[in-house]
């Protein structure tokens, strides 16, 4: 009885093993794929908010500290006018490594092969 289970469950396991490892690719370009897209989006909304980069640019023409005059009117807009300068940079590093972590994502498993096959080869 023990061979018989020990038979059974072995070929169980075999077989989860191979649908896993045929399976693996379709999830890893579609679902996962779906979901580290996702994540990246979460992750460049997270920075847009810590940048508030939305809000300088929507309060560009206001004059900062309620100062009507001429002068704050231009200091306040050049202030500002670097600030977004600076903060969209920043922005445009943070979607540039985004785009780098999804180009990895999707040649990971590519280089994963090829690294298996030169070991065996």
């Amino acid at each position: 009885m023990l061979n018989n289970n020990f038979v059974l469950y072995g070929g169980k396991i075999i077989v989860e093993i191979v649908w896993d490892i045929i399976r693996f690719p379709l999830w890893w370009y579609s679902r996962g794929l779906i979901e580290v897209g996702e994540g990246l989006l979460n992750f460049l909304r997270n920075r847009e908010k810590a940048l508030a980069l939305s809000v300088w640019v929507k309060n560009i023409f206001k004059p900062m500290y309620a100062q009507s005059d001429w002068q704050g009117i231009l200091i306040s807009f050049f202030m500002r006018l670097i600030q977004i300068i600076i903060r969209g940079l920043i922005m445009v590093f943070w979607f540039i490594f985004s785009l780098v972590v999804l180009c990895f994502w999707l040649v990971l498993p590519l280089l994963v092969v090829y690294e298996i096959f030169w070991q065996i080869l």
